[in-house]
């Protein structure tokens, strides 16, 4: 089983890397090996899910590279490979033959090795590869299309922001060998440390949770991201690297736990995100926008589920998510293609033109309306007891978000499916591709299936496969309350959508720009920065250049006063030398007449002189 543990990251990693290297020569047969690759991994996904691998491999002195598919791993390898298969099939058909598709689809096959292989490692080092691998793809392909400005500062944007955030895990894994509590960085030992350092490791951890998963504040990176093409949304927003911090989260809950204070501090990040990015969804008149939005917020019910210690309802919240939200984004995709455009209001009947886009658009909307008995209502009830055994106002701030959820996905159904005719030159809809419709109805059965998770036989086997403790469940009375909500609340909003939406729009025009969650972090800490490297690059310029010519002037000087002074000085004495040389060696020569007497008492002087120098020495 190891073996198949290695071929289910290494096959995506590899034929990515192949397929985006080799690029254009290849384009012709780049969507037949991305599917296949992707059907091969989604079955290995499925063999190791059963069988529970585990592997390791030394990678540095001491930290090892561990990999290992347990309950929530395994959940998470068959929910990435299956939404990836799917979104590459999609693809075949959205991205012509004009595009280099080679990239592309080898881009893709590298994000999703990336994210399974930030599912099954079960070391940080391992991890934090993983990490920066999926945050590297995001950014290329966020801005495929690269020659387009825009494209490339939103992925720019997008990227920078994730990457500052990033660094809380670089905290958290020097902490962590600080504490001498997780020699190894095993993920499993971060809740063994201790003190400060338990704080540190937390926090960090958070923060880049937070990041990664768009909470507040750093939402507004995913409102940038929708500059890429339609299935990178699908992938990036359902099964891959939105829902990687709130996966983290959910698999370090222990880690909150123990601190005390993280639970608390995720629990309501997620509730309030749940809440204010709803709202901030219920104001979009893009579709894209919208959907983004409410990724955001669905995300933000798993990270409430993760500090208020519900991880099989998060669990669920995630899986289900994974299945609607890429649904969503791929009939979005497909009436961007077909139509044009993705503003709300240019949308009107699009649903009736494309039926099977707008029937399987319609499961996913009710799915993330959490009407019964689709899968997010189960979902959030499972999450939503936790946070009431928690806390009573968690639930209330979660339940309402909740509702809000109804608002905008009832929203964008009422605009899709209204009667008045989608603008066409011909007054023609080009009906769907059959290889793009085959993944919508797919992923439109799976969420409807994820209604067995709303059975509590089949919730409790998903606790006992998650390996937790026992979680409460929700009561009827739960299950009654939030169904009722979502029907009454979905009900409204379609009898009365033209009334309701002006009065909700004129309500939220404040959420209209992403509460200028991106104007707001300009100006807190990227602008200071700019200035700060401004002050720096002045103070560089003015100052330390100015005294490094000022030394290398006065060292000019100082050499050439030494050429001047010193010189003459050394000149002196090198000919006072040689004189004094001359006169000692004119003197040597005097003694030597060449008579023999003279030399036989040079030598008798000499000996004397030796002899009175032995004898006053001694």
């Amino acid at each position: 089983m190891s073996a198949l543990l290695w071929a289910l990251v290494a096959l995506p990693l590899t034929v990515g890397t192949l397929l985006a290297v080799v690029g254009r020569p290849v384009d012709r047969y780049a969507p037949g090996v991305a599917v296949g690759t992707a059907v091969a991994a989604l079955g290995i996904a499925v063999v190791v899910a059963f069988e529970h691998p585990r592997i390791e491999a030394p990678l540095l002195e001491g930290l090892p590279a561990g990999l290992a598919v347990d309950g929530l791993s395994g959940l998470m390898v068959v929910t990435v490979t299956a939404v990836t298969a799917a979104v590459l099939l999609f693809s075949v058909a959205d991205m012509g033959p004009g595009e280099a598709r080679a990239r592309f689809f080898g881009l893709m096959l590298l994000f999703s090795g990336a994210m399974l292989t930030t599912v099954t490692a079960t070391t940080l080092p391992v991890l934090l590869m993983a990490w920066e691998v999926m945050g590297a793809t995001s950014w290329a392909l966020i801005g495929y299309w690269w020659r387009d400005p825009e494209r490339g500062d939103a992925a720019n944007s997008a990227f920078l922001t994730t990457r500052a955030a990033d660094l809380g895990l670089y905290v958290a894994a020097g902490a962590a060998l600080a504490s001498g509590q997780a020699d190894s960085l095993a993920l499993d030992e971060l809740a063994d440390a201790t003190g400060a350092w338990s704080a540190v490791i937390t926090a960090g951890v958070i923060a880049a949770a937070f990041g990664k998963s768009a909470q507040l504040p750093f939402s507004f990176w995913l409102s940038r991201a929708m500059q890429g093409p339609s299935p990178v949304s699908a992938l990036l927003h359902s099964a891959t690297m939105v829902v990687a911090g709130a996966y983290l989260l959910l698999r370090l809950e222990p880690l909150l736990a123990q601190s005390g204070w993280g639970g608390p501090v995720v629990a309501w990040t997620g509730a309030v995100t749940a809440v204010v990015l709803g709202l901030v969804a219920v104001a979009q008149t893009d579709l894209k926008q919208l959907l983004a939005a409410s990724t955001c917020a669905q995300i933000g019910f798993m990270v409430l589920a993760a500090g208020a210690g519900a991880v099989t309802g998060g669990t669920l919240q995630l899986i289900a998510h994974a299945a609607a939200k890429s649904l969503a984004f791929l009939v979005a995709g497909a009436w961007l293609t077909a139509f044009g455009a993705k503003a709300l209001s240019a949308l009107r009947g699009a649903a009736r033109r494309h039926r099977t886009a707008g029937i399987t658009f319609t499961v996913a909307g009710l799915t993330l309306a959490g009407v019964p008995p689709l899968a997010l209502w189960a979902a959030k009830d499972v999450l939503l007891a936790g946070a009431l055994e928690d806390n009573a106002a968690l639930y209330v701030v979660g339940l309402a978000g909740a509702v809000i959820s109804a608002v905008y996905s009832v929203k964008a159904l009422w605009f899709v499916w209204q009667p008045v005719p989608v603008p066409l030159p011909d007054d023609r809809g080009q009906p769907l591709p059959h290889v793009a419709r085959l993944p919508l109805v797919t992923l439109a059965v799976a969420c409807a299936a994820l209604t067995a998770t709303s059975f509590p036989p089949v919730r409790d086997a998903v606790g006992r496969v998650l390996g937790g403790e026992a979680e409460p469940g929700p009561y009827f009375w739960e299950f009654a309350l939030s169904g009722a909500l979502a029907v009454a609340v979905s009900a409204l909003v379609w009898i009365h959508g033209p009334q309701l939406l002006a009065v909700l729009s004129r309500l939220t025009a404040w959420a209209s720009d992403w509460i200028r969650l991106e104007t707001a972090a300009r100006f807190l800490f990227v602008n200071p920065v700019l200035r700060l490297a401004g002050a720096l690059a002045t103070f560089d310029d003015r100052v330390l250049d100015r005294a490094v010519e000022d030394t290398a002037r006065g060292s000019v000087r100082l050499a050439q006063w030494t050429n001047a002074q010193a010189e003459r000085l050394v000149d002196g004495a090198v000919e006072g030398v040689a004189g004094g040389t001359r006169a000692l060696g004119r003197w040597a020569r005097r003694p030597q007449t060449g008579q023999l007497h003279q030399y036989i008492a040079q030598a008798i002087a000499a000996f004397t002189v030796l002899a009175v120098v032995l004898v006053l020495v001694r």
